[in-house]
């Protein structure tokens, strides 16, 4: 069944999708089937829907395209890591772009996770099996800090202050454009995008999850503009959809940027450069920083050449 699999369905009564396709691809668990639905590998009427509930009715179309499970090892590999900070806890990590956070399709190798594991081999039993130690991710081009957990308390404890939204996060764009105001909060929805499985996109209110962030501009120039953001909410992609919407798209973002080049970048100039948090024993945050990354350092010493 691995590949592109269409039913049609007959069926007189409504019925949820998962349920039928259980029924048709019984070879799949139920929930392997949800984690196909929610990532936007399930079709009806060639539209990619994200809710395992989606009700069917008689004559809709269903694709479901079923990729090769590949087994992905972990093993330790000795490259160099930018740490920020580091206790018998955590880490904080500045990542570089270019780099994946953890193994996936396609990404087999010369991760954070295998990185992390050669330099504290402890995080292996941490969290989920495939990523050990993630608390939170960065996009593979997104540069910026990043934490590790140590232990399964310490991961347990980062990640309820980002479930509850305690954690500040503070990133650097160079965007195309210019913003409507100086200061301002955007609130637009985001979900799966509708024809594009591996892309987000902003939706209306009953299919997307409510999503905030908010800007301050830093410094403006002829064409473009450098804006600090501050995510509200954790969605895949935000800051770069949200700065889309508003116009001004992050300058080198190849999914929803502009198309040809506005300066000479290699990648989206997105840095994830400070963030807030309580650390475990302490009860108060505590703010990290990391630099400026010499790409991004380099953009916008041509903007300001240009002036």
């Amino acid at each position: 069944m691995i590949g592109v699999n269409k039913f049609v369905y007959t069926e007189s009564d409504e019925k949820r999708v998962d349920k039928f396709l259980v029924s048709r691809i019984p070879s799949l668990s139920r929930s392997r089937l949800q984690s196909l639905i929610k990532n936007g590998a399930v079709m009806v009427d060639e539209q990619i829907i994200s809710k395992s509930g989606f009700v069917l009715e008689s004559g809709m179309t269903i694709t479901v395209d079923i990729p090769e499970v590949i087994e992905l090892t972990l093993i330790a590999e000795c490259i160099e890591l930018d740490i920020i900070f580091e206790n018998d806890d955590l880490l904080i990590i500045n990542k570089p772009s270019g780099m994946v956070v953890h193994p996936a399709a396609g990404h087999g190798s010369g991760t954070l996770v295998h990185a992390a594991l050669a330099y504290a081999p402890g995080i292996q039993d941490v969290g989920n099996e495939h990523r050990p130690g993630v608390v939170h991710r960065l996009d593979k081009d997104t540069s910026g800090l990043i934490l590790m957990a140590k232990n399964n308390q310490t991961f347990a404890f980062l990640q309820e202050q980002f479930r509850n939204r305690s954690v500040k996060k503070t990133y650097l764009a160079i965007i195309d454009g210019a913003p409507p105001t100086l200061v301002g909060r955007i609130e637009a929805p985001i979900g799966r995008d509708p024809s594009h499985r591996k892309k987000m996109a902003i939706i209306s209110k009953q299919k997307g999850r409510a999503s905030f962030t908010e800007y301050r501009v830093i410094e403006s120039f002829k064409r473009h503009t450098i804006v600090e953001a501050q995510p509200l909410t954790g969605r895949t992609h935000q800051i770069r959809l949200h700065m889309a919407f508003l116009g001004c798209p992050i300058v080198g973002d190849r999914i929803y940027g502009h198309r040809a080049k506005t300066l000479d970048v290699h990648r989206q100039m997105l840095h994830a450069y400070k963030i807030e948090i309580m650390l475990p024993g302490e009860n108060f945050s505590r703010t990290f920083e990391a630099p400026i990354p010499d790409d991004m350092a380099d953009a916008i010493l041509q903007l300001r050449n240009l002036k």
